[in-house]
């Protein structure tokens, strides 16, 4: 570890940085919240997906009365011509058309507002959905550390339900979407709508007086359940000492080694204190509660198999060539992959990140993207721990470091929300996490899933096969679950 005197250093670099106020930061400058459709351009027609597609394009609105950057703080809005003129699309008129509203949160970085040059926007269009796409602050500014990206898609939601009745589109049927931290963001906000615990921060950048719950929320490959990421990470990776990511191979240390065999035994805890049910399907009584001993062996660890076993089983059906050594994991019986074992499918993703993934034990280090997320700039603070077990282990800067702020650890957690009072869930989710992703545990986004389900929502989960980390791969799938929610 590196000596407390330049972690100071270190510290004074980052806060002289964040502190460069960009030019597209405002004041508290009053802005309109009221839809203004003279804004919107004149028709536009382009070809998509064999398509012709006309639309007006309604772009940087501010959606808050009080923003801080306006270069964040702002949607774009895409509107089928047909509502201007009283047609229908699909079914779908200027009443009743579902809004999809896709961020491009990444790595809890700030992310602009989507523009039609976005496949998932253009698919949308295609098929006669009004499409919003907010932008949002992030990590990387010293007033976008948590929780400011939330905030800020509330905000945009916020923004929508005030206008309902100026706009077309139907603000009781936003799908939300987004990809990594975008995938947490709109895990979010399918979780927390309405409450009362970023009521403050919505005031302070003056969000509308409206409701922030959502019709659904499409999650691809969530980066969420921050706080407790580290140990879900060594329960699935605890014995794979190489790491991949942007330096190649690289071995852990000792140290790191010695961690990862701790967080591992701390995962079996977590996992039975949320008393997690596995049950069949149209049973309700015939649910089994999903356990780790101290070993982090039990069902739990089957259960997770039995979602890697389905993709595996869905690759084969379409011919996949599972006949390699490097495929020894997998156990195949006529036809059916009836077995894998959960060792062997890590080894073959392989590790992506050090020990620990998420908050890392020296803040001064490289890839401590979490960390920076929960600093605090104004208290001279750019990187903070969001896990006791980091922050104990931080010999070197624990006493100079505080801890995060608890409450803003949770308020960027769906975990802590789910169908909680003064929580307005969704009923509609749909969750996607590659096979071949390595940048979270399976474990994560399977709790989520499971977590939902036993609250009673509806979740389409799916692990599709030999899928890295990214999203918006499968729009026709995607679309086609919107369609069937919207329409039901």
């Amino acid at each position: 570890m590196q000596s407390l005197k330049l972690r100071k250093c270190y510290t004074a670099f980052l806060v002289l940085t964040f502190l460069v106020i960009p030019l597209t930061m405002v004041s508290a400058a009053s802005n309109s919240l009221l839809f203004d459709p003279n804004i919107c351009s004149a028709p536009i027609t382009e070809t998509w997906y064999g398509k012709e597609v006309t639309y007006r394009a309604c772009e940087g609105i501010v959606y808050v009365s009080i923003p801080v950057d306006i270069t964040y703080q702002t949607m774009n809005v895409y509107i089928p011509e047909a509502y201007f003129n009283g047609k229908k699309i699909n079914g779908h008129t200027a009443k009743n058309a579902p809004i999809f509203m896709p961020n491009k949160v990444g790595g809890y970085n700030p992310g602009q507002p989507a523009t039609v040059t976005e496949e998932s926007v253009r698919y949308a269009l295609s098929e006669g959905y009004v499409v919003a796409a907010p932008g949002a602050r992030g990590k990387t500014q010293d007033y976008g550390r948590a929780p400011a990206g939330i905030v800020d898609l509330k905000a945009a939601v916020r923004y929508l339900r005030y206008n309902d009745k100026a706009m077309p589109g139907n603000a009781e049927k936003i799908i939300s979407n987004g990809t990594s931290a975008g995938g947490a963001m709109s895990s979010l906000l399918g979780a927390t709508g309405n409450n009362s615990d970023y009521e403050p921060y919505l005031q302070e950048i003056g969000a509308a007086d409206a409701r922030d719950d959502i019709f659904a929320a499409s999650c691809y490959c969530p980066i969420t359940n921050l706080n407790n990421s580290d140990m879900a990470y060594e329960w699935l990776f605890n014995g794979e000492h190489i790491w991949y990511w942007f330096m190649g191979p690289t071995s852990l240390t000792e140290e790191q080694i010695v961690l990862s065999d701790l967080l591992k035994a701390m995962f079996p805890a977590y996992l039975n204190r949320l008393s997690l049910q596995q049950c069949k399907p149209g049973k309700k009584n015939k649910c089994t509660q999903l356990t780790l001993d101290e070993y982090g062996e039990g069902n739990f660890n089957d259960y997770a198999e039995s979602f890697v076993i389905a993709s595996a089983q869905k690759a084969l059906d379409n011919e996949a060539d599972f006949t390699g050594p490097e495929f020894d994991w997998m156990t195949i019986e006529n036809g059916k992959v009836i077995d894998i074992d959960l060792a062997g499918y890590a080894a073959y993703v392989t590790r992506m990140k050090p020990v620990p993934a998420f908050d890392n034990v020296d803040l001064s280090t490289g890839g401590t993207w979490e960390n920076i997320l929960f600093g605090n700039v104004e208290e001279g603070f750019p990187s903070k721990h969001f896990t006791r077990f980091s922050f104990e282990r931080d010999i070197e800067g624990a006493n100079a470091y505080p801890i995060a702020d608890a409450k803003i650890v949770k308020m960027m957690s769906p975990m802590d929300y789910i169908g909680t009072k003064g929580s307005t869930t969704t009923k509609n989710w749909r969750i996607r996490h590659g096979t071949a992703d390595r940048d979270t545990s399976i474990a994560i986004p399977i709790i989520l899933t499971t977590k939902l389900r036993n609250a009673g929502f509806d979740v389409d989960f799916a692990m599709p096969w030999g899928q890295g980390h990214g999203g918006d791969y499968d729009l026709e799938e995607l679309f086609a679950w919107i369609d069937m929610i919207s329409k039901h």
